[in-house]
């Protein structure tokens, strides 16, 4: 698969992702009257059953990562250049700001605007560390053992993992930048960004090491067409 259509690919899930998330948030906290652990919910089932869907979508173009500590983990594993590294990024991050703004325009909210919710302190930090290295964890683990199972497994994992951690787990540095402009349910300051992106970063780190030593090798999968994140199918179909 050529680079253009795999930069597209990953700008374009990331955007529908963010739509989903802050779409989701909005809705849910309009509709929940007050009820925050309802809002959660609906905005818990929006975002496992959009990631299903997405992944499924552009898994065999270009892995379905929308997310940097995905893409950053593949190449620790030495399955992407610097170059295509920092290309996927890039257009992670714009993705993810396109997806905001796409979900502000639906509820008549301005395009962007700074977040006041406040999300900081070693619990969250501690989360958002354990939350990336669940993510990796999974997606590195069933890619090299039963690589069909990961977009449902990988959804599984954050809808459980939005209960699970005090952060509702954001995993994904393009995510976190683009929700503190939105002031929103899902949104977070932006003064407190640095500290969950340095804590994803780290969990991703330390989950890739272990995993790696964990399934040392890859499958063979009979399913090879099925997409997948960041997996060695997805990269076998990318590097034709």
């Amino acid at each position: 698969m050529n680079m253009a259509r795999r930069l597209v690919s990953e700008g374009l899930g990331t955007a529908f992702l963010l739509a989903v998330v802050v779409g989701s948030g909005i809705m849910a906290e309009r509709l929940a009257g007050g009820n925050v652990a309802i809002a959660l919910l609906a905005n818990t089932l929006a975002t496992g059953a959009g990631l299903i869907a997405l992944i499924l979508m552009f898994g065999t173009i270009s892995g379905a990562h929308f997310n940097p500590v995905v893409t950053l983990s593949e190449f620790l594993q030495k399955k992407m250049s610097a170059s295509e590294v920092l290309s996927y990024i890039l257009v992670q991050v714009l993705g993810a700001f396109a997806g905001v703004a796409a979900a502000h325009i639906m509820f008549e909210d301005p395009l962007f605007f700074a977040s006041e919710h406040v999300r900081t302190g070693i619990s969250q930090w501690w989360s958002e560390f354990v939350a990336t290295f669940g993510l990796i964890a999974v997606i590195i683990s069933c890619s090299r053992s039963r690589p069909s199972v990961t977009p449902f497994a990988v959804a599984a994992y954050i809808t459980a993992a939005y209960w699970f951690t005090s952060s509702t787990s954001f995993a994904n540095p393009a995510v976190t930048l683009a929700r503190a402009a939105s002031n929103t349910f899902a949104g977070i300051r932006p003064a407190d960004t640095t500290g969950f992106i340095i804590a994803q970063l780290l969990g991703a780190g330390v989950a890739t090491l272990m995993f790696c030593w964990l399934y040392p090798t890859a499958a063979q999968d009979t399913q090879r067409s099925n997409p997948t994140v960041g997996t060695d199918v997805a990269a076998d179909i990318n590097n034709q």
